[in-house]
Parts: C-alpha cells; structure tokens; sequence
C-alpha cells in the first residue's frame, strides 16, 4: 500500500459515492423506498428475500451499495491512519468521511422505519430528504478534500484572506441549501408529477410539495449568479493557474447545471432526466468544493 495508490483510492470512492446517490434517486423516484418494507437492515425481515417484485430489487441493490460504501470508507481511513498519522489533515477528513457516512446510514434507516417513503407526502419527510441530501453532500466534500489533500506533493496552509474566505464559503453554503431544495423538489415530482408547465390538476395544486416547486429554479438562477461573479472576482486576484483553472471548470459545471435543470422541468421531470440533472448537480458540487480549497490554501516553501 502506498500514498499513489491511496490518491487513486479516494478518487475512486468519490466516483463510487456519486453512483450510490444516483442510485438512491431512482429510488425514490421509482417509489422503491418500501421495496424491503419497514425493515432494516434486514429486507422484509429476511436477509436475502424473495425478489419477486422489481422494487424489492432497487431497494436491496441500493442498500448492498451503500452498506459496501460504507467499507470503502472504513478503508480509507485505516489506509490514511497507517499512511499519514493520526495528526494528519488527510487522516483527520478521511475520518470525518467515516462520520458522516455513519450519520448517512442512520437517515437512511429513518426514512425506512418511519415510513417515510412511496407515497407519504409528509412535512416531516420532506425535512428528512432535504437533512439526507445536505449530509450526502458534506460526505462528498470530505471524501472529495481527503482525495485532493493527498495528491498533493507539498504542506498546505491556510490562505488567512477572511474576505475571500467569507466569500467561497457563502458560496458552499447557499449550494447545499438550494440543492436541500431541489432534493424537495425532485420528492414533490414523484408525488405529485407535473401535467403541464403552467397548470397542474386540483387535488395536488394546494400542497405544499408543489408550491415549492418554483423556490429551487430561483435559488439555483440566484446562486449560480453570485458563484459565478466570485470565479470572476477570485481570478482578477490573480492567485495562481490552479485557482484560475478550477474557477474555469466550475462556472462551466454551473452553466451545465442550469441548463440540465432548465430541461427538467420543460420535459416534466421525468426518470432519466432527474439522474442527469443529479448528477451535474454532484459534478458541480465536486468542482465547487475542488475551487474552495485551492482558493483557501497555499504552498508552505520549505526553508533551506
């Protein structure tokens, strides 16, 4: 085991970790969450069940892959302890993967034992979609940060820019709240799936789940907007090739973003354009994380 394979370790768990989420929107968006009742772990309290019904297959496929997400990460953070030492920064965001990972697993469990799946059309699982995705997210930035942290071939400290600090930051935050909402969003779709753009049937037009529909567009439009005019602003600072290259790829993420979120809801969120625009939103995600630290870092020169 060396740091080389580790580097290409972790980027591999991160590619891993996407395809467990897409997973996970097909199956909510399949309504497969009951697939294996109310049980858990067990799947309709055995361990191997009878897979007569195609929603008990997505809903097991979905727990193996997270149950064996869940070891990659345990791996990669007895790889970083044996590699780097315990008071390492890789070791200590490897380990802050394994929380949150664990913190993952029991939110899952929740929405399973507390029913909160197919049809249920609750405030409380809508609170419970938004929590998941806003932990799924800081899971994807740890795992991300221990990935880039250990390509690196020199010590890294902190910039000390507060004001650029403010501002990137700002910019992680309002990501993960308007994609808590768009997780909402994409709930309020499946229940209630749109007729039209412009009208929809009477009994779903008064719930909540549907007039929130309209927030996520605005919050994405607003804070792909304020993203974007940081990029410009950071590189006008001139802090290096790196930071002028990651600013570059994410205002094109964010632009890929908009324009797939802009064709879901003009083809009425159907299967296949929820995964995509899913996993544009992860890709922005992992270059946003990927500018913020090269922004709040610099290379510490060894002294002759």
């Amino acid at each position: 085991m060396t740091k080389k394979f580790f580097h290409r370790y972790s980027w591999v768990l991160v590619g891993y970790i996407v395809l467990v989420i897409l997973w996970g929107a097909v199956v909510r968006a399949t309504g497969s969450g009951a697939g294996c009742g109310s049980h858990w772990p067990l799947c309709n309290g055995a361990v191997m069940p009878e897979l007569a019904r195609i929603e008990t297959v997505i809903e097991l496929v979905h727990r193996i892959t997270s149950t064996l997400a869940g070891v990659l990460v345990i791996a990669l953070t007895v790889m970083a302890y044996r590699l780097y030492g315990i008071r390492s920064k890789i070791t200590r965001w490897a380990f802050l993967g394994l929380v949150f990972i664990i913190i993952e697993g029991l939110l899952g469990r929740a929405l399973v034992v507390q029913e909160w799946v197919v049809d249920d059309a609750s405030a409380a699982r809508a609170v419970a979609v938004a929590i998941h995705l806003a932990n799924t997210y800081i899971l994807l930035m740890t795992l991300t940060v221990t990935a880039w942290l250990s390509g690196k071939n020199h010590t890294i400290r902190m910039r000390g820019n507060q004001f650029l600090a403010f501002l990137v930051v700002t910019g992680i935050i309002l990501a993960i709240l308007f994609s808590a909402m768009g997780a909402v969003t994409a709930l309020g779709d499946t229940l209630f799936p749109p007729e039209s753009l412009f009208e929809k049937d009477q009994v779903s037009a008064g719930h909540f789940l549907v007039r929130l529909r309209v927030y996520h567009p605005v919050m994405a439009i607003l804070t792909s907007g304020y993203l974007i005019a940081v990029v410009r602003y950071v590189q006008r600072k001139q802090l290096g090739e790196k930071v002028n290259f990651r600013g570059n790829f994410l205002i094109g993420a964010i632009l890929i973003q908009v324009l797939a979120g802009g064709f879901t809801v003009l083809t009425l969120a159907p299967l296949f354009m929820q995964v995509v625009h899913l996993l544009f939103a992860d890709v922005f995600w992992i270059s946003l994380v990927l500018f913020t630290s090269e922004v709040l870092t610099i290379p510490v020169r060894k002294s002759n």
